[in-house]
């Protein structure tokens, strides 16, 4: 039988969260693309559960962002419980700052939805073509592209897809990453767990204490969707195959709970922790699990991959349409590798303190204490938003452009109260350290261990030497800030209006005097000049004729404290940044 061949811009392997999000961003530039995706249909199982404050952010700039949280469950939702048993009392609790409430950080809040709600959401984003079905079993690079062999996996015939960039999202298990032999760092496969949905009225339980997640002594539930339906995640015991998954879930219930659970759908998995040696092998990038695996704790892997495909999604865009350098693509691996280092990091340091606590809560027990004593926790209110990870990120690559000599930036004001407005950037620059006077809580590295027992500790402040690893934000604590390469801080210019929604499919200059930008460069680059109010420009070190050149993923690629050499100058920034030879002067 004949193969049939089709050709697309960009290929995407995976469809899931992350491959469905880069289809929507790349048909917002007007980039087509087909997802193809081994699975007949949408995930059927809930997964990730937590879209944070940055992906909410990122939906909010697609449309999508009420249309999300209209199926999440009530900001109520927005915290974690410890208990013995489900029915039992909390002895511990955390709260997801970000999305139990509002921060000032950021125009949008997070969300608890499962995955199975997300992704039809998603789907729906886009026009472009998705194959289900359809799997990856062959790459072959060609000078102008790549050819991608595809297994109907009994729904059809084979065929071939002619990309010139293939974005692969296909999961940990990543067929497209072995076929390239990219290894992977990490501790690998931490072990087979087992999530089993069910039903069961569990409401005079948890109606009254709502949570995202309940962990108990044996194994967690999560409400699924808020007009009911359930699940249970914990180790996959030795004989899974003759399990008695209800009687499991039952007895995880508590002995007096006198509810039956009926089993509806049971799945099983690996917990993996690993970071891909690089995210790019010539025209295929890795985005997501693909790229990188982390442990469920603090709800950062989806969440990860999200900020992924929204830093790939406007560079492949601006090589496909012409207005920037293939080199653009290098920074992808350049920007975001440091960032899965530390959120691998985190993520396993999440994993310890929750193992710290449940420990303590045996120890207790043990030694005769009632069980309604609370159990003293390792961190802070707003540990688990971790927003200076989620938030703070620094990009160090040839996409950023360095602040100029510090000693030329204008004198500025440096005192405000105000949450939503914060203290103004100085013009300092530095290597992805914390801010001084921060408090951050530095996560240990999980290969060395580093550290009294390789968790980040909220308690003494900092990890194995206060300091993030360069290109990453460390911690619970965001400081906003206007340097190069960190995400725009968010302030309001109007009702309903933020600086983050003046960012979109272009690059964005705001300065206090737009009118002396008239003449800006406009083609080949995209480019929309906005005013920023004089009292903003001078938190952020800016002079009256100072300008923001801020990124279509909504980083700032450089800042000028006074306007530069006219358009000439900013001709020259967004060349360099984009890496393209032929636009510049």
């Amino acid at each position: 039988m004949a193969v049939t061949e089709t050709s697309t811009p960009v290929l995407i392997v995976g469809g899931g969260p992350v491959g469905l999000t880069a289809r929507a961003l790349l048909a917002r530039w007007g980039v087509p693309a087909l997802l193809v995706e081994r699975h007949a249909e949408l995930s059927p199982f809930p997964r990730s559960r937590l879209v944070n404050v940055r992906s909410m952010e990122i939906y909010r700039r697609l449309g999508l962002a009420d249309r999300i949280t209209a199926r999440a469950f009530a900001p109520e939702y927005g915290r974690v419980r410890f208990r013995d048993t489900l029915h039992g009392r909390d002895f511990a609790t955390a709260a997801m700052a970000g999305v139990r409430a509002p921060v000032p950080e950021s125009p949008v809040t997070g969300v608890v939805t499962s995955q199975d709600r997300l992704e039809p959401t998603l789907l729906g984003a886009a026009d472009a073509p998705v194959r289900f079905g359809a799997e990856v079993v062959g790459l072959t690079e060609e000078p102008d592209g790549v050819v991608a062999l595809l297994d109907g996996r009994g729904q059809g015939a084979a065929s071939r897809v002619r990309a010139r960039y293939v974005l692969a999202a296909d999961g940990a298990n990543s067929t497209v990453r072995q076929l390239l032999g990219i290894g992977t760092t990490g501790p690998g496969a931490l072990g087979g767990f087992t999530t089993v949905v069910f039903d069961a009225d569990l409401g005079r339980w948890c109606a009254r204490q709502p949570a995202g997640v309940y962990f108990t002594a044996h194994g967690s539930f999560a409400p699924l969707y808020p007009e009911g339906g359930w699940a249970w995640f914990g180790p996959t015991p030795e004989d899974a195959a003759h399990a008695d998954w209800s009687g499991i879930v039952t007895r995880a219930l508590g002995p007096d709970a006198g509810v039956r659970a009926e089993v509806v759908r049971v799945q099983h998995w690996v917990m993996n922790a690993f970071v891909a040696d690089r995210f790019r092998h010539g025209r295929t990038l890795l985005a997501g699990d693909a790229a990188h695996a982390v442990p469920i704790i603090g709800g950062l892997g989806m969440n990860a991959g999200l900020a992924d495909v929204h830093n790939l999604c406007w560079k492949l865009a601006g090589v496909l349409h012409g207005w920037a350098g293939p080199g653009l693509l290098e920074t992808y691996g350049t920007e975001r590798l440091p960032v899965a280092r530390a959120t691998l990091r985190q993520a396993v340091a999440n994993a310890r303190l929750l193992g710290r606590v449940q420990s303590r809560r045996r120890e207790q027990l043990g030694s005769g204490a009632a069980d309604s004593d609370a159990v003293e926790t390792p961190w802070s209110e707003r540990y688990f938003a971790q927003l200076g990870l989620v938030l703070g990120v620094t990009y160090r690559s040839t996409a950023v452009l360095p602040d100029p000599d510090p000693a030329t930036a204008p004198e500025t004001d440096t005192g405000t109260d105000d949450p939503t407005n914060p203290r103004p950037d100085t013009g300092r620059g530095d290597t992805g350290a914390p801010e001084a006077g921060t408090r951050t809580y530095a996560a240990a590295d999980p290969e060395t261990d580093s550290g009294t027992d390789g968790a980040a500790d909220p308690e003494a402040g900092t990890g194995t030497d206060g300091s993030a690893e360069a290109g990453a934000g460390s911690g619970t604590d965001y400081v906003p800030t206007a340097e190069p390469g960190r995400r725009m801080p968010h302030l309001w210019l109007a009702p309903g209006r933020s600086t983050l929604d003046t960012c979109g499919e272009w690059f964005t200059l705001l300065t206090p005097d737009p009118a002396g930008w008239t003449r800006h460069p406009g083609a080949p680059w995209p480019l929309r000049v906005e005013r920023l109010p004089g009292e903003h420009a001078r938190r952020w070190g800016l002079g009256p004729r100072g300008a923001l050149l801020v990124r279509p993923d909504g980083h700032i690629g450089a800042r000028w404290p006074e306007r530069p050499a006219g358009a000439a100058g900013l001709r020259h920034a967004l060349a360099a940044i984009t890496g393209s030879r032929a636009a510049r002067p």
